[in-house]
């Protein structure tokens, strides 16, 4: 018979012991180490991301997979490794790709969805990432126009809908079509909370120029409503969006512009399909002389020390 998600899990002794003990945890996934960033750069905001969680007070989890076993909290030696991969020998799992993924001996990066599947089947609670993938401008077509569905949309937001978490991000990708996105989640009964401000946050930038379907104060705010989510049951995550710090973030209209003429050039070059998010990515730093990287890597550490904050809120406050 296979191994059912809690046979193939592999927790660190220091997860293990922090939720036997009730103590905070966060996940935190390994597609920004194994797909998202360069090396040696990559590593280094792995280590400052969990680094951003213990200073918080919770103890971070990095996911991957290795040898067919859900890994829930990588050793230093383990990061190292999965960084410093050769191209092309790391997979991308989600939920989708699972299987395949645990079938392989080698390494393969968590995506939103395989960390929230990893995470959950683990007993955490709370996950941190950079931004969600969600609905792909074109996925329904053109509006009013004769252009073809791409029905491209994101596996991580069937994942919000159906794995109860605090998930902590700096809003969706703003390479996507935001408020689209937006209705998505509205639709699969994922609440949207922006943390300090009425706009949703635009990656990037501080703002999207799109109104946040619900805002809190502060992050006290934000972790008593995903308490009061959770423990209703009602089996979806909750989004908690975190604007990129001040000091890293990119002017709204230049953001925008970045985006627009990089999703202009990908039309115009048939670039699709999974393709397509790394490639709009990269071409935005290139238009940005590399100011996006150093916005998405300040939102990365961000995100995981809001998570680290959540967490141990929650811990305080709900048993």
């Amino acid at each position: 018979m296979a191994a059912s998600i809690a046979d193939r899990l592999v927790l660190a002794a220091e997860v293990a012991d922090a939720l036997r003990d009730g103590r905070p945890v966060v996940a935190l996934e390994s597609t920004l180490i194994s797909h998202g960033l360069p090396y040696p750069q990559n590593v280094e905001v792995a280590r400052a991301s969990e680094d951003a969680v213990r200073a918080a007070g919770a103890v971070p989890a990095t996911v991957a997979i290795r040898g067919g076993r859900l890994l829930v909290g990588l050793a230093s030696e383990d990061l190292e490794a999965l960084a410093n991969a050769p191209v092309g020998t790391v997979r991308k799992a989600a939920r989708p790709t699972l299987a395949a993924a645990l079938a392989d001996e080698g390494w393969a990066a968590t995506t939103v969805s395989a960390t929230m599947i990893a995470a959950h089947a683990a007993g955490v609670r709370v996950f941190a990432t950079g931004g969600i993938g969600g609905v792909h401008r074109g996925a329904l077509g053109i509006p009013g126009g004769s252009g073809t569905p791409t029905l491209d949309v994101s596996s991580d937001l069937e994942e919000l809908a159906r794995t109860p978490m605090a998930v902590v991000c700096a809003g969706p990708k703003a390479i996507l079509d935001v408020p689209v996105t937006l209705e998505y989640l509205e639709t699969r009964g994922v609440p949207v909370v922006a943390i300090g401000q009425a706009e949703l946050p635009g990656f990037y930038a501080r703002s999207s120029g799109i109104a946040a379907p619900m805002t809190v104060e502060d992050v006290a705010a934000a972790a008593e409503i995903a308490a009061l989510h959770l423990g209703l049951g009602l089996g979806s995550a909750i989004l908690l969006c975190a604007p990129v710090p001040a000091d890293a973030a990119l002017p709204e209209d230049v953001a925008r512009g970045a985006i627009e003429q990089a999703i202009a050039e990908a039309e115009a070059g048939a670039v699709r399909g999974p393709a397509l998010t790394p490639w709009l990515l990269s071409r935005v730093a290139d238009l940005t002389e590399g100011a996006s990287i150093r916005a998405n890597t300040a939102l990365i550490v961000n995100d995981a020390r809001v998570a680290g904050e959540i967490a141990a809120h929650l811990t305080a406050h709900v048993p």
